[in-house]
């Protein structure tokens, strides 16, 4: 039986056997079914009453399925739409989804995904904003649990902001939300681009699932495709057992592909394989498995650019970009610096249990005068130096400065970290050229972590600061690059 009977669902395809498989897939999960065999008829239905959801062929006897979505959108009418296209036809389930499609099946249909692409437009049709977060745990880009955000606070109430282009990317995430439709998100780095994918899966019929987030130049390109779709045991040497990749982790949720455009070629054709078929065959292994994901991916490149560089497949961008959202910087919202300072104390606050400063107007003053090219990312960074540096409860202008005028005790910025020194010892070939490069890498990138950790007495968090990472990426490092921590206290000072 299905999670939401009763549903009623208008089936519009001119083939009689397809028409019946349908109803009766339909049927057995209790639902109600009507039927047509072209938009004549389907129009007729479709003026007597009102249905759940809509399954509609691409190409009927006297026109497309398409008219059908425009009409009812024009309409505003509330009817969810699963539009069925030809195998391969890549334009036409583009097409269908910025016509406002929920969802796109191909031909062959298979009955599972059926049943779910209608019940998810169930759930989105009767449950159009799903924002809280009594659900299950976000995911890391491992598929790792990983807890909420700070505090409990929803990802669409972090974007913080009252421009013009903050209401209108809030609406807009309200929007594209509804549907299963790829979204692609662009800006600068800094900019909150994870945040805005975060919103979009929140605000999804798909919050109960997991958010799993990938950043795509980080996997070494002799993994990336067993850590994408999975391996089977023995697919490759130290694969010691079967494990799921990032489409599996993200099951019945939403799969984040940030920095999209450090795809390398060959990832690109497969992923959009995966993207036009919906379905994945784990390395080593000889059955495909269905997908059931919604894809949202981010960069602060240029793809249009990458497109016509070579450097980019044009069909995989077209995929991506069904619905584009922009993240503004923040030299072009200089107005929501005072609300985003205020909300940015406060999470930083929380984490570390400290009482939230009060900003001084000079101190206010001093920020709107700096450039910050790093967006909210570098305006992050500067509260949180400023408060280790304060020594009252209202940060000043001198508070983000190196020296605090007339303070002698004031602590200076930290100095920048010297250069480790190239170890012969590791190097059998000759100097300067490593036998082997990655465990070379490793090892600088160990001592590296390693120098700011001591200086920074085991600080994750100031040492993530000095090397211009966020904590996430530095407990990555840690361990990965297996550094042992003298303890596992709270990272904050």
């Amino acid at each position: 039986m299905s999670a939401s009977p009763n549903a009623c669902v208008l089936v519009v395809d001119d083939e009689p056997d397809l028409r019946t498989l349908y109803e009766l897939t339909l049927l057995r999960e209790g639902h109600e079914v009507v039927s047509a065999p072209d938009l004549a008829q389907a129009r007729e239905w479709l003026g007597q009453r009102r249905f759940d959801v809509l399954i509609t062929d691409m190409r009927l006897p006297d026109g497309l399925g398409l008219e059908l979505l425009r009409e009812l959108a024009a309409q505003q009418r509330n009817e969810k739409s699963i539009v069925i296209t030809a195998y391969g036809s890549a334009e036409n389930a583009v097409e269908a989804l910025k016509t406002g499609a929920f969802d796109y099946l191909t031909k062959p249909v298979d009955l599972k995904q059926l049943r779910a692409a209608v019940n998810a437009a169930i759930q989105g049709q009767r449950h159009p904003l799903a924002t809280t977060l009594t659900r299950a745990p976000l995911n890391d880009a491992a598929g790792r649990s990983a807890p909420p955000p700070p505090g409990g606070v929803k990802a669409l109430e972090r974007i913080v902001g009252t421009s013009p282009s903050m209401v209108q990317i809030r609406g807009r995430i309200e929007k594209v939300a509804t549907s299963m439709a790829p979204v692609l998100i662009l800006g600068e780095s800094g900019t909150g681009k994870e945040l805005v994918a975060r919103a979009v899966h929140e605000c999804s019929h798909r919050a109960g699932g997991p958010f799993v987030a990938v950043n795509c130049g980080a996997i070494p390109d002799n993994l990336i495709e067993a850590e994408f779709f999975g391996a089977r045991k023995g697919a490759y040497t130290g694969a010691t057992q079967d494990r799921d990749g990032y489409f599996q982790a993200a099951k019945g949720g939403t799969l984040f592909l940030d920095e999209i455009g450090d795809l390398p070629l060959g990832m690109q054709a497969k992923l959009l394989r995966v993207i036009q078929e919906r379905r994945v065959r784990p390395l080593g292994g000889v059955q495909e498995e269905g997908v059931d994901v919604r894809l949202v991916s981010a960069t602060h490149r240029d793809l249009a650019a990458l497109v016509k560089s070579g450097e980019f497949r044009q069909d995989l961008f077209y995929r991506l970009n069904v619905i584009g959202l922009r993240t503004p910087a923040l030299r072009e919202r200089r107005e929501d610096l005072p609300e985003l300072v205020q909300a940015l104390l406060q999470r930083i606050c929380s984490e570390s249990g400290y009482a939230t400063p009060a900003l001084s107007d000079d101190a206010l003053a001093w920020l709107r005068s700096c450039e910050l090219a790093g967006n909210v990312r570098e305006l992050e960074n500067l509260l949180q130096r400023a408060m280790a540096l304060s020594s009252g409860t209202t940060l000043q202008a001198h508070d983000f400065t190196d020296h605090g005028e007339g303070d002698g005790d004031r602590r200076e910025a930290p100095a920048p970290l010297a250069p480790v020194a190239h170890q012969d010892s590791a190097d059998p070939v000759g100097p300067g050229i490593p036998a082997d490069l990655q465990i070379f890498l490793d090892e600088q990138e160990r001592q590296v972590l390693l120098k700011a950790l001591k200086e920074c007495d085991f600080n994750r968090t100031a040492a993530a600061t000095r090397l211009g990472l966020n904590l996430r990426q530095m407990r990555y490092r840690i361990q990965r690059l297996g550094i042992t921590m003298p303890s596992d206290d709270d990272d904050h000072a």
